[in-house]
């Protein structure tokens, strides 16, 4: 089934002879056609009105702030698919705006007057709103992070217990017994080092010899895996690092090792401790993501009223007598809807649309001379009516 992408319009109630807001929706339903939409009632509440100047202003704050609550509510859609190891059909699972559809939520729309007072001036609510998503996007960001640092910490510490011998702990695989250094040598130190599998007989023959001082046959195999096979050898202390260099250029991994009692209990209690902290983290990112999601498209939501609050003045003016609705299609229906409504309702937008012989739309370009006054941002398509997107992952 194709993902819904919902288109909030509002037209002046006189697109019908009767100047009747139900005959004005009825007008829409028909110009969409049922084929491509289904229409409903959308209501917007009225909100101080500013001068011309400030109204402008406002439009254009309001289309970059639209921007960024989609951009917020697609990181957190990422966040919460990510946290679920790329399910996005488990993540879609907790997808849900104010504990309802996306779908609910926009037909039963009722602007939040507790945190965005409608009596309050415009730039006063863009300023709230703005704080809002801002507060989401670095909340979930903030915890994601966390998550992150958690989840790699805990993914090295598995390849300490379960990667090949050039990763993995060495405090269960080697005696210390077998160490120089634990016997108190003052001359004398035992080096670990990770052969590959295939360089196995090129060591047993060189190993001697690739620096000066390496003690002769001490070569002692201590373990091996499928991909490596662990020796300790024997050098001089003044030598040591030259032969640690060699064995980097043989490809032979020097594996670094610190006797300590308990050590190997202690990895085990770490383990345990970075799997418990992971998985309660895990629960809170998963949680965080489901709220800041469901927040991030309420803001969105109001952000997009406002919106069309402010184009609705400027494109049709005082005193205000229009129709909201809201067209619930799809990506594959929505063009068709858009240019239903286009034909329709083309000589609302004056001279800015002409038709050529055949009677089709021609829309004039509306680059210069300013920004577009109601329905887009500077560089959108100019429409005849106010419209606009909400399409969220």
């Amino acid at each position: 089934m194709s993902k819904p992408t919902y288109l909030l319009v509002s037209v002046p109630s006189s697109i019908t002879p009767s100047g009747h807001k139900d005959d004005a929706l009825g007008s829409v339903q028909k110009a969409v056609n049922p084929s491509n939409g289904d229409v409903q009632p959308f209501s917007l509440p009225e909100f101080k009105i500013g001068t011309l100047d400030a109204c402008l202003q406002q439009s254009d704050e309001l289309a970059k702030l639209e921007n960024v609550c989609n951009g917020v509510v697609s990181k957190v859609a990422d966040t919460l698919k990510n946290v679920l190891d790329g399910d996005e059909e488990k993540a879609n699972t907790h997808k849900s705006v104010n504990d309802k559809p996306l779908d609910q939520y926009l037909s039963n729309f009722s602007w939040n007057k507790v945190k965005y007072r409608a009596d309050k001036p415009i730039a006063e609510l863009l300023s709230l709103l703005q704080k809002e998503i801002n507060s989401i996007d670095n909340d979930v960001r903030s915890k994601f992070n966390q998550y992150n640092s958690l989840r790699t910490n805990l993914a090295s510490l598995h390849r300490k217990q379960s990667g090949s011998l050039a990763t993995k702990s060495l405090l269960s695989i080697v005696n210390p017994k077998i160490l120089v250094q634990t016997s108190g040598s003052e001359h004398l130190e035992t080096h670990l080092v990770a052969v590959p599998s295939s360089s196995v007989k090129e060591f047993n023959r060189s190993y001697e010899t690739v620096s000066p001082m390496v003690v002769p046959r001490s070569a002692y195999l201590v373990d091996s895996d499928s991909e490596y096979t662990l020796y300790a050898v024997t050098v001089f202390k003044k030598h040591a690092q030259d032969f640690v260099h060699k064995a980097r250029e043989h490809k032979w991994i020097p594996r670094d090792f610190k006797a300590q009692e308990g050590g190997k209990e202690e990895e085990v209690r770490e383990l345990r401790k970075a799997e418990s902290e992971e998985k309660k983290v895990w629960g809170e990112i998963l949680r965080l993501g489901r709220t800041g999601w469901s927040e991030g498209v309420m803001a969105l939501v109001h952000v997009v009223v406002l919106r069309m609050f402010v184009e609705t003045v400027l494109r049709y003016g005082l005193p205000l007598d229009y129709v909201g609705a809201v067209v619930k299609t799809d990506k594959k229906r929505v063009e068709k809807a858009r240019k239903g409504m286009d034909s329709e309702y083309s000589y609302l937008a004056g001279n800015a649309f002409g038709r050529d012989s055949k009677g089709r739309i021609q829309k004039e370009d509306t680059s210069v001379g300013g920004p577009d006054v109601g329905g887009a941002e500077a560089g959108a398509e100019y429409s005849a009516y106010v419209c606009c997107t909400i399409d969220v992952d």
